[in-house]
């Protein structure tokens, strides 16, 4: 006895009911949703605390500001650190409350920060402690100090930016990071971030070359200036396009794919930027010779 397959469901007017296709959010860096909030959590690059990254409210280009993930209260923070959130993006000053946000970066462990108020040097304190015990469990590994010279015991110079500025699409972008370490910013099926990179899998990498700085933003033109700029205007237009979304190449052909951070991609712009235009290509470092020349050597 053979079973009978049930029947496909149908319409009440006798038509089948076709599933609907299974759309997952992205999230959007001019969205003003109030889930923003929620899925930009993150740890600072160079302490290991946790922060929370918003969009700017304000400002052409709504560039993320980071901000401690605890409000304060207003009268213990200064009146140019204050910020508050309103629809998932952040806004300079106070909006009137007893409580505010408070800039990562003015107590974050690793930065030298002017002076601050007692309250607020106590809290910087106790994020430099967490920042120990994350050193001290293997969960945080702090960047490497950009050394003006081989450290004591080290052969080899550190030879790639620590920021690059990348050519995308022919527009400029400051990077967050080196570029082998740009991250995939997709979720996986277990909810997690996933763990590739955009150089990984075999994708077509980009070149270093030496670009003219040129006037931004109605800016005056540096004469005979050049900067070192990882160039992808030569690569395919789609493979520009994963770039800027800032996926890997298998979550790039899954489009229903969620986004689980917002890309790190920052507008160049020669005046706020200026620290990190360098003049050289990265493709050399420099080892310390027997007799105490130096020897040039190509980067991996």
């Amino acid at each position: 006895m053979r079973s009978t397959p049930p029947p496909a469901p149908r319409h009440q007017g006798g038509r089948p009911a076709t599933p609907r296709t299974r759309r997952s959010l992205q999230v959007s860096p001019d969205g003003a949703s109030r889930l923003l909030r929620c899925g930009q959590g993150g740890r600072c690059r160079e302490c290991g605390n946790r922060i929370e990254w918003y969009p700017r409210g304000t400002g052409p280009q709504r560039r993320p500001v980071r901000l401690h993930p605890h409000e304060l209260p207003a009268a213990r923070v200064p009146a140019g650190c204050r910020w508050h959130v309103s629809s998932g993006a952040a806004y300079p000053a106070g909006d009137g409350s007893s409580w505010c946000r408070l800039p990562h970066a003015a107590v974050c462990p690793a930065r030298d920060a002017p002076p601050v108020p007692g309250e607020l040097a106590g809290l910087r304190r106790s994020l430099a402690v967490n920042t120990r015990r994350l050193i001290d469990a293997g969960a945080f590994t702090p960047p490497p100090a950009a050394a003006q010279g081989p450290a004591p015991g080290d052969g080899v110079r550190a030879c790639r930016p620590a920021r690059p500025i990348v050519r995308l699409l022919y527009v400029h972008y400051l990077a967050a990071r080196p570029v082998d370490d740009i991250q995939c910013i997709a979720q996986t099926r277990r909810r997690q971030r996933c763990t590739n990179h955009l150089l990984s899998g075999g994708a077509l990498p980009g070149t270093w070359t030496l670009l003219p700085a040129t006037a931004q933003s109605g800016q005056l033109a540096l004469p005979g200036a050049v900067m070192a700029v990882y160039d992808l205007a030569g690569l395919p237009y789609a493979e520009q396009l994963r770039w800027r979304a800032q996926r890997c190449l298998k979550h790039a052909s899954i489009p229903t794919a969620a986004d689980l951070a917002v890309a790190d991609w920052e507008p160049f712009d020669s005046r706020r930027h200026h620290e990190h235009v360098h003049g050289r290509l990265p493709t050399r470092v420099r080892r310390p010779g027997p007799a105490g020349q130096a020897q040039t050597a190509v980067c991996p």
